[in-house]
């Protein structure tokens, strides 16, 4: 038996790992097979699921559900991340949102808030692609690596390795789409649309110009993604556990959305802080030729990297809320395995003396 002031410690701090270790304990075998609890996001698992949890149709279908979720929420808020952009690399002309809302209508017309919308759609489809179908992959994967009782201590650990292993592949993916957004966005008169700004690019700077952003990019959306899974994953749980008033599997699909809805945005939040400074430097250096992420850092200095944070934390709060809700409605509408918030196991239970 563990001492009993170690196992309250434990069991009352959800956030923390494991600060013990663990005996094998001897049990009388038996012919019933168990079935491992998978750790996963958002609601209950129903019966007359389309297809099992963890097959390559499960994962293609996540996949579509990240494409709408980051493709479409991203394209939906394009003049409100075209001006953060012009803050963040042009601080004294575009002095606050309202400023420049005003000076970008004034210069090129309605029309012009939506400049970037195509690269914005195409890249962030594809993000959202690798994003949300290699989390479901390399959450799995990882936690079979582990084992039941890991995966469930260290779930934590596994949101964050998972998520920050997915978005390496997905920031590839979006790229290039990043680097001719930012420049349309950024420098007016370069060039309106995707097929002027792409071709023009290359011919300048060669394909290095569309992956100079990577690391930045990198700097920027990997800790952003492993806040917006974990983040996201342990406020569902303790919203089920502490807010909402009645079991889960007694609510509705809609009002397991509106849980999905409230966790995205709380995660949306502390998302955007985190991945802000990198963001400027991105913005940046996607508007400059020659420059590196270093010297950008440099000259942007300690408050430099924060400009625009009012605008990003509405924007990014809001993007991530609705693309949880998008992505979470797909699994809905596709009949997807949905697996509760993950549970002690039962083995672990009478290792900790938690059970008779």
């Amino acid at each position: 038996m563990y001492p009993n002031a170690l196992t309250q410690l434990a069991r009352a701090n959800p956030f923390s790992a494991p600060l013990f270790t663990l005996q094998k304990v001897e049990e009388p075998e038996t012919q019933t097979p168990v079935q491992k609890r998978r750790l996963a996001a958002a609601a209950v698992a129903d019966s007359g699921d389309s297809c099992a949890f963890g097959s390559g149709k499960y994962y293609a279908l996540c996949g579509f559900g990240g494409i709408l979720s980051c493709g479409i929420t991203h394209t939906a808020v394009v003049p409100l991340d075209l001006v953060k952009c012009r803050l963040q690399v042009d601080p004294g002309k575009y002095k606050s949102i309202f400023t420049g809302f005003s000076v970008t209508i004034k210069e090129d017309g309605v029309r012009g808030l939506a400049k970037g919308w195509a690269p914005t759609f195409i890249g962030y489809s594809m993000q959202g692609l690798c994003k949300f179908g290699f989390y479901e992959v390399f959450k799995i994967l990882y936690g079979d690596m582990l084992g039941e009782e890991n995966a469930y201590m260290w779930r934590t650990s596994l949101y964050l390795a998972a998520s920050a292993s997915a978005e390496f592949f997905a920031d590839i993916a979006l790229a290039p789409m990043e680097a001719c957004k930012v420049r349309i966005q950024t420098q007016p008169g370069y060039a309106n649309t995707l097929r002027e700004c792409a071709p023009k690019m290359y011919g300048e700077e060669g394909l290095w110009a569309f992956y100079k952003g990577v690391v930045p990019l990198w700097m920027r959306q990997i800790p952003y993604t492993m806040m917006k899974f974990a983040c996201f994953e342990r406020t569902v749980e303790l919203l089920y556990k502490y807010v909402v008033p009645k079991p889960r599997n007694e609510c509705s699909k809609s009002e397991q959305l509106v849980v999905t809805f409230v966790a995205g945005y709380i995660a949306g939040v502390f998302c955007a802080i985190v991945s802000h400074p990198a963001d400027s430097v991105v913005s940046v250096l996607n508007k400059e030729k020659g420059s590196t992420a270093g010297q950008v850092l440099k000259r942007l200095g300690p408050m430099g990297v924060w400009k625009g944070l009012v605008a990003r934390i509405i924007m990014i709060g809001t993007l991530t809320a609705l693309q949880w809700f998008i992505y979470d409605s797909v699994k809905v509408y596709f009949r997807l395995p949905r697996p509760p918030p993950p549970e002690m196991p039962e083995s672990l239970k009478k290792k900790l003396g938690l059970t008779e």
